[in-house]
Order: structure tokens, then sequence, then C-alpha cells
């Protein structure tokens, strides 16, 4: 059932379904999606999502975002926890099970990996890549070394239920299962 307070504002073509709360002051701008439909969503106070973001919740992993956070245009939030006065720049990922600590700033395509913990006031710079608890940051030329420590985090077993290597047939019979409608 998604709840919308009286001072919040949803634009006409968002698409908010399921179990979505959206506290004081929140704005949902145009072609926004939060599906709340597989997990709770919870948006907290003054808080902007712009064009084209897509929040996710899952079960076992609820979106929450705390007050005075900016979810910039073509995000990609899935079953995360977003904490008070975080900017999440254009086209940032941040995954199930993530935490991204208050007054933090993921920047322009940074990503914040599965199951990782970004402390507070820390700064993912463009296109870098957090992983670990707690998060460690990786420049997109240091894939060896991401991959050491994301490796552990079960990107596939978290985001899809299936096990590393599990073939992308299997893989996308459970993802389509479990979207439904």
């Amino acid at each position: 059932m998604v709840r919308i307070h009286e001072t919040a504002s949803v634009a006409a073509s968002a698409v908010l379904s399921g179990d979505v709360v959206l506290g004081p002051g929140a704005r949902v701008l145009a072609g926004a999606v939060l599906d709340g439909s597989r997990g709770p969503i919870t948006i907290g106070e003054d808080v902007l999502v712009m064009e084209h973001a897509v929040l996710r919740g899952r079960a076992g992993h609820p979106v929450t975002v705390g007050d005075a956070v900016l979810i910039g245009p073509h995000t990609n939030i899935t079953g995360a926890r977003i904490e008070e006065e975080v900017f999440v720049a254009t086209g940032a990922c941040v995954f199930a099970g993530a935490v991204v600590g208050a007054r933090s700033e993921l920047r322009i395509h940074a990503v914040l990996q599965v199951n990782s913990v970004l402390p507070p006031d820390t700064v993912v710079p463009i296109g870098w890549i957090a992983a670990g608890d707690p998060a460690r940051l990786f420049s997109p030329d240091r894939h060896d070394e991401l991959w050491e420590v994301q490796r552990e985090l079960d990107f596939p077993g978290t985001m899809y239920g299936v096990p590393r290597g599990a073939s992308m047939r299997e893989l996308m019979r459970g993802l389509s299962a479990g979207l439904g409608d």
C-alpha cells in the first residue's frame, strides 16, 4: 500500500507500487520507479528522487532512505539503506544489503557493492566502486584487487538467489519468476 505524506509530491509519470512510504516534503520526479512490491521502501523527510531513478525493495532487504537525501537521475538502489544527508549522483548503483553512511557522496556512476558498508562522510569518486565492510574504494582499473574483496560479498546469491557459477539460463529463470507481473 502506497502512503504519501500530505506535503510530499509525486510526478504524474512516476510509478509507486507495493509497500512505499513517502515522508514529509519528499519529491519524486518524472519517470522514477519505486517498486515496493517485493519489499518495503521508506523515504524520509525532504528527500528528492530525481528523474528515472529506480528503487526496489526486496524480501529481507528493504530500501530505507533517511532525511535530506538527493537521489540523482538514472540511479539504481536495490534493497539498501541510505542514511541521512547523503548525495547519490546520476547513474550511481547501490546494491542489496549495502549501507551508505550519513553525509556520504556517491558521485556520478559510482557503485556500492552488495553487503558493503560505506562509513559516514565518505566520498566515492566518479566511476569508482566501493566494496566490503567497511567499504574500500577502488578505481575501475583495479579490478583484480576489487575482485579479491567482491568475491566474498556473494553478489549472485544476494541479488538473484543463485550460487556463483550458475548459468545465465538458471539465473534468468529465477529472476523472471521472482519478478512476476
